[in-house]
């Protein structure tokens, strides 16, 4: 056959023992869902939902709401002008550029729940160490994201602002931003429903919100609460969703 190759033969093997392999090692067995008994036993406590403590978990749903909106919004604040450092195109020399990529690779490869052990045990349980997990973990990931952006931008209007005989800041600003701008509201909000979704972690030790609401309620087995508090995530996450596509329509 005209498509078959001896590369593409030894790619397929290749995949096929990483896959038996990793099954044998993370134990799947999809047998393991014929007993569904028990599954719906479990969820059935859940059922129906406790509503009394409804105005007090809306509280905590705007406060993860809100924990989540700032580690995103300080993140991307942070990470715009270091991803123009980051990115070949635009970086001042080759140093700049190169620290920089190593200074977002290092906030990007610790995870928020490690910067919030830290942040937590130092600065006290609360949201406010919460906040700057997400912004720590956000600037690394924002960072790499538009300044991939920023690579693969058109050259045009940035040659076209130096023959004016602009600078290298008003020239980012007026002809790559305005390019890649909607890509890096759809990453914004990408990152806030993240944060959002991050925040049941980080309420396991402490992180205040939603999070620590749906722990406490599963270590005392209060599953009629947390039927609730899965609600409430769920609306969040969509309601975020649903408003960063209306305002990435009115950009573009």
């Amino acid at each position: 056959m005209v498509w078959f190759k001896r590369s593409q033969f030894l790619i397929v093997v290749c995949l096929s023992l990483l896959v038996v392999g990793s099954m044998k090692l993370t134990e799947f067995d999809l047998s393991k869902f014929r007993d569904f008994q028990n599954m719906g036993d479990f969820l059935s406590k859940w059922f129906p939902m406790n509503t009394e403590s409804l105005p007090f978990l809306f509280q905590e749903s705007l406060l993860t709401i809100a924990i989540a909106f700032l580690g995103s919004l300080f993140g991307l604040i942070i990470a715009l002008p270091l991803s123009f450092m980051a990115a070949r195109n635009t970086s001042k020399n080759r140093f700049v550029y190169s620290v920089t990529r190593f200074l977002l690779s290092f906030l990007r490869s610790v995870p928020e729940f490690v910067f919030g052990l830290i942040l937590l045990t130092t600065l006290g349980l609360g949201p406010f160490p919460a906040v700057i997990a997400i912004i720590f973990h956000n600037i690394g990931v924002l960072g790499k994201l538009i300044s991939e952006l920023i690579e693969s931008a058109d050259k045009g209007p940035m040659e076209a602002m130096s023959a004016v005989g602009a600078s290298r800041w008003i020239g980012n600003l007026f002809a790559v931003l305005p390019q890649i701008w909607p890509n890096v509201l759809s990453q914004f909000f990408y990152r806030f429903e993240v944060a959002i979704r991050t925040l049941l972690i980080l309420g396991l030790i402490g992180g205040g919100g939603i999070g620590q609401q749906l722990f406490i309620h599963f270590k005392t087995f209060q599953y009629q609460l947390v039927s609730v508090d899965v609600l409430l995530i769920m609306i969040m996450v969509i309601l975020v969703d649903y408003m960063g596509s209306k305002i990435r329509e009115k950009v573009i």
